[in-house]
């Protein structure tokens, strides 16, 4: 996709291959006095990543819509590519200071990027308005929404002067807007309450109330539910436009967690910050369900509250919301344990609720957004669903009937189905990625949706043809989709494919190359290799090895990037990988790194997760030992010169290791870790550790404090001292315990920041401490 100003700059032919221009300017990167400053590591976008994102069909597929920063910034504007002429244009600017930035965001959508780790600015997401019926043909009736902090615009795609229809004032801002699905309304949350603005008239009404000044929000997604659970929202639209479900929580139980701002001037109010955050062990919110009708505006609520404490917490955690076509209104509920979860259907009008089908694992529910509803079908599968589960120790899809039951598998095999992406109930077909070429790719997938279970399943079509990752999206007449492509040796190109046998249609977007940034740094893709665990495991690692000819053949000074938490997969074919910045700037000073998927970590397969079940700090840290021992044996690592750096569950685990290890790692970096389970929140520590009263000895064992005694390495440990979500009493809670057993540590905090840090000079000198601190002890 071509970031233009105008059509008549973009390309016309479907041989020409329409690229983007606005890469960083290309220096001589054979000059004797290369360097790779520290500055790049920190630098956004990494090399390659300026490529179009948030990439969208419009309703009727003529156009394809994405953000794009044409200087190659973080701030990004709004691009249409018309399939129909094959030419593209920028369609939305942000008005002269009224783009997003870190200066001018209220304190709620801070908190909301930190949830969703977002970094763009200038507009970080569109919506498409359904297109107007009586419109006359062309480009009339294709507009999209763009939700600003200065307040909420409208763009006709026909072009004209974008125009603001909701008003965000100071204090009380206008937070997750959505359209309604047939366009002719907004909602949205104002002062913890839901509201609906009437875009035909420009009306605005308050639909919740009761909400304000009593410990509760109405129509927001709880901390939990954004930071663990993956539930960004808290309200949904009807399919009709007819009804708004949305969430009410109450935090009134939960104590408040006070955060001072110390680096400020100032004391008071605007110097302290309080959550209601749910310790391990302690009380979650509650949280029940509304469905308002925004014809009479009454509130019917359903017959489900999470949270109430009944002794077994067998409905704490409000999972997911859903629709089905017929208005009936689905939940997913998990148990406190992590066991159980249930699939509710609910009557809107009467609020009652009937189970229609139930998930156990003896290890863990591992959530996910699978859950498909059938619009059409054959015979008693009208108005079933798909569901995807782990019951076979890898993420498989399987049909259900309307009523909850189990009509038989649709995929099957040592392999994980990752997402939905699109279902054909005419054709019979469903669309998945998946990884059933390997763990370290993520590709498209087709099958039968109704397979003939008298027969073997047969297995899926793939689409995609490059090895790799993809990300897909496809559009709504199932013709078409649009693949995002990248692997360790290809920077993320954009292509159009056909969804029939996912052959090229058209070349979207590719990066210029050499990308100067990538060609001037001298950047090397990793080498991945594979290596087995004590139980024989498989288990796989990526090198950066330093240049031969500057730094000579190895053994070489080593230091493990280590993350090792559940969830996360460090290693796989992905540019992000080789645009790892700190582990090349780390190579081109001379130092091997070295990264590990222990067991435990994701895209493995549920028996592969399991292993860190009440065994955070034990099998993980076993694991990167193995690694560091492997590194050793080949000659690539010299013994006694490995250390090791993480951030959060990897500041936890580098730690831990440089603990339960003394003479292997000679010293660590701990960004941001949790030092003691009982003080990180409920949802995502019970998953794995059960409470603090029903394992104790699994917290104590989990706890760095138990291990400080046998450190003989140099510890640096980095924090944000407003971090929200790994709070900063946690690295004090260390420092008391090496201090009380004589162990020397070093201690870099940033008033200022929270879990990641953001202030460029913040991260500029963050890494200048982490290298010299490298330097002098590794």
């Amino acid at each position: 996709m071509q970031a233009s100003s105008s059509a008549s700059e973009s390309t016309s032919t479907k041989t020409k291959k329409p690229r983007i221009d606005g890469e960083m300017p290309l220096t001589d990167a054979n000059d004797d006095s290369f360097l790779f400053p520290v500055e790049e590591i920190v630098q956004y976008p990494l090399p390659g990543y300026v490529s179009p994102s948030c990439i969208s069909f419009s309703p009727d597929d003529r156009f394809i819509g994405f953000l794009f920063s044409p200087d190659a910034s973080l701030y990004r504007k709004v691009f249409l590519f018309d399939l129909q002429s094959r030419s593209q244009e920028m369609v939305f600017s942000p008005p002269e200071g009224g783009g997003l930035d870190e200066s001018n965001l209220s304190a709620e959508e801070k908190l909301r990027r930190e949830r969703s780790r977002e970094r763009g600015l200038g507009v970080t997401r569109y919506e498409w308005r359904a297109r107007n019926p009586t419109a006359s043909g062309g480009l009339g009736g294709h507009s999209i929404m763009v939700p600003l902090p200065s307040g909420i615009f409208f763009q006709e795609i026909a072009g004209g002067e974008p125009e603001l229809k909701l008003l965000s004032v100071a204090g009380s801002p206008i937070i997750d807007p959505h359209l309604s699905p047939d366009g002719s309304m907004l909602a949205y949350v104002k002062d913890d309450e839901l509201h609906v603005l009437h875009l035909s008239n420009g009306e605005a009404k308050q639909l919740s109330f009761g909400a304000r000044g009593n410990a509760k929000t109405h129509g927001l997604a709880e901390y939990i539910a954004q930071e663990e659970m993956d539930r960004k929202a808290g309200f949904w639209w009807s399919p009709d436009s007819k009804y708004i479900a949305f969430t009410e929580v109450d935090s009134s139980e939960i104590p408040l967690f006070r955060i001072m701002h110390q680096g400020k001037d100032s004391v008071g109010p605007d110097a302290q910050e309080d959550h209601a955050y749910p310790f391990a062990g302690a009380s979650n919110v509650k949280v029940r369900i509304g469905v308002v009708s925004i014809s009479d505006e009454q509130v019917t609520w359903m017959d489900l509250l999470c949270g109430k404490f009944d002794g077994v917490g067998s409905n704490e955690y409000l999972a997911r919301v859903n629709w089905m076509p017929d208005n009936t209104l689905i939940a997913q509920v998990l148990n406190r344990s992590h066991s159980t979860l249930k699939i509710l259907k609910f009557d809107i009008w009467t609020g009652k609720k009937e189970v229609i089908m139930e998930e156990n694992q003896d290890v863990w529910i591992n959530l996910h957004d699978c859950f498909t509803p059938l619009d059409k079908g054959i015979n008693k599968i009208t108005h079933g669903f798909v569901w995807a589960s782990d019951r076979t120790g890898f993420r498989h899809l399987y049909l259900y009937d309307k009523n909850g039951i189990c009509l038989g598998p649709i995929t099957e095999g040592d392999w994980m189905v990752e997402q939905i992406v699109g279902v054909n109930d005419n054709a019979g077909l469903i669309y998945f990625t998946g990884t059933m070429d390997g763990p370290l790719e993520s590709n498209l997938y087709c099958t039968s949706l109704f397979p003939d279970w008298n027969l073997p399943l047969q297995p899926p079509q793939k689409l995609t043809h490059e090895k790799g990752r993809h990300t897909v999206i496809l559009d709504h007449q199932m013709q078409k989709f649009v693949d995002v492509h990248d692997s360790l040796n290809t920077p993320p190109r954009v292509l159009l494919c056909s969804l029939h046998d996912g052959s090229l249609i058209l070349p979207l977007y590719e990066q210029p190359l050499p990308i100067p940034r990538f060609k001037k740094l001298q950047l090397v893709p990793p080498e991945i290799v594979q290596l087995s665990a004590k139980d024989g495991t498989v288990l796989y690692g990526a090198l950066y090895k330093p240049d031969v000819d500057r730094f000579g053949p190895p053994p070489y000074k080593t230091l493990i990037n280590v993350y090792g938490g559940p969830s996360i997969q460090l290693v796989c074919d992905s540019w992000m990988n080789t645009v790892d910045m700190r582990a090349q700037y780390l190579r081109n000073k001379g130092i091997l790194v070295w990264k590990l998927d222990n067991r435990g970590t994701a895209r493995r397969g549920l028996k592969f997760e399991s292993h860190l079940k009440k065994n955070f700090g034990r099998v993980d840290a076993e694991d990167q030992l193995t690694g560091a021992d492997w590194l050793v044996k080949q000659g690539l690592a010299q013994a006694g010169r490995i250390g090791l750096y993480g951030w959060s569950y990897g500041g936890f685990l580098s730690a831990m290791s440089l603990a339960r290890y003394p003479d292997s790692f000679r010293c660590a970096v701990s960004g941001a870790p949790v030092t003691s389970w009982d003080g990180y929140d409920t949802f995502y520590t019970e998953k794995y550790m059960n409470t603090p009263k029903e394992s104790p000895e699994c917290y104590k064992n989990g706890s760095i404090m138990q291990h400080v005694h046998r450190i003989k390495g140099k510890l640096l440990l980095v924090h944000g001292m407003i971090d929200e979500n790994v709070h900063f009493r946690h690295t004090v809670r260390l420092v008391n315990a090496l201090i009380d057993a004589g162990k020397p540590y070093e201690l870099l905090v940033f008033p200022d920041e929270r879990h990641m840090p953001r202030r460029l000079r913040d991260r500029v000198y963050m890494e200048e401490r982490i290298w010299e601190f490298i330097e002098r002890n590794l």
